[in-house]
């Protein structure tokens, strides 16, 4: 049994010695920000340090676009009113200008709009020959004055009359002073462009909630729409050329400018949209195609270190700077992306200091 309680206290005296051995050589003292590693660490071996520099750099930046029609040359035509097509004037892929016929329309609605017109004028032409007949004969002495003023006022409203309803007519894009009564509405092109869908069919009778029964777009010009982070909005303030790629045709070398940037950002995503025209006399761009938008910028002097040097937690983004040896301290910075591979410091980091470039993750367990 006393042997026992030698070996016993033997074994613990022996581990609290390595114990106490152990907690004098730590692999490392935090201080702070500051990190000291110990002599006998083994995370040395993990970490590799090097240079902050400056470096040219050719920055550019991507996205992903859609391709939209300009809205001013675009237009989708539905019926005025709920009606017959009696007749068609054009065919898909067609080319048409301002006012070019498209197809023919007629309905009650718009037969009693050409009667109350033909009324309305008929009315005014009859109150008008009467007002110079009364004037004409109180000027020779046998007219009555209020007999004037009755006239003058059944003229006023009279004209008043058929001026509403040429003003109906009018809301159907045509010249009243040409209308036949009982005439079928042609409906005209409103734009210049191309008949790029028709679904008009002779005989048909259009309800009011029709979908647009033909689309005219004019796409030798169109926009890009892309969506850039608020962070970049800078970047493009300064932009000299866009190029867009597109899959189908790898070899096409399309370039844009820039026509327009939001204003308003938007909240769920942290971008704002971007709108790039471009030329599209070869009709390789259509309308709902994604394509791919690179940003391209002069080349510029930039401080640059590996992206895999920087570490974020929460918000804010920081590297950890060598300050003297196995001494390193975290340091916040500000950064701007690149690629995946390099980062811009735009704050934080100057030339001639030492950051970890690998092995970072160690210091940040010492954290």
């Amino acid at each position: 049994m006393r042997n026992l309680h030698l070996f016993l206290w033997s074994a613990l005296t022996m581990h609290s010695c390595h114990k106490q051995n152990t907690e004098e050589k730590p692999a490392y003292i935090v201080s702070g920000n500051t990190i000291i590693l110990s002599e006998n660490s083994n995370i040395k071996n993990h970490i590799k340090i090097e240079s902050v520099k400056n470096e040219w750099l050719s920055p550019d930046l991507s996205t992903v676009g859609e391709v939209k029609a300009i809205p001013t040359n675009y237009a989708e035509i539905i019926p005025p009113f709920a009606g017959r097509i009696s007749q068609s004037f054009v065919r898909l892929g067609q080319k048409v200008n301002i006012g070019t016929p498209l197809f023919t329309i007629s309905s009650p609605e718009y037969f009693n709009a050409q009667k109350d017109y033909f009324e309305a004028q008929q009315e005014y032409t009859l109150s008008n020959l009467n007002l110079k007949r009364q004037k004409d004969l109180l000027k020779h002495g046998v007219g009555i004055q209020r007999v004037v003023e009755e006239a003058q006022t059944d003229y006023q409203t009279k004209k008043s009359a058929l001026e509403n309803a040429s003003a109906a007519l009018k809301v159907y894009n045509i010249n009243p002073n040409h209308l036949k009564l009982g005439q079928p509405l042609i409906v005209t092109s409103p734009i210049k462009g191309e008949i790029i869908t028709s679904n008009i069919v002779i005989g048909q009778y259009i309800k009011e909630d029709a979908q647009p029964i033909t689309t005219i777009a004019e796409l030798n010009k169109v926009w890009i729409a892309g969506q850039i982070k608020e962070k970049d909005l800078g970047y493009i303030n300064k932009l000299k050329e866009v190029t867009i790629n597109v899959d189908a045709f790898p070899d096409k070398n399309i370039t844009g400018k820039i026509f327009h940037i939001n204003e308003i950002i938007d909240e769920g995503t942290r971008s704002v949209e971007v709108l790039i025209e471009c030329s599209n006399a070869d009709k390789i761009l259509k309308p709902g195609m994604y394509v791919n938008v690179l940003f391209k910028n002069e080349p510029e002097v930039a401080l640059i270190i590996p992206t895999k040097a920087i570490y974020q937690v929460n918000d804010e983004q920081f590297v950890f700077v060598q300050i003297g040896k196995n001494k390193f301290i975290k340091k916040k910075v500000t950064t701007k992306d690149i690629s995946k591979d390099k980062t811009v410091i735009k704050k934080g980091l100057k030339t001639g200091e030492h950051i970890v470039t690998e092995g970072g993750i160690y210091l940040l367990e010492a954290q």
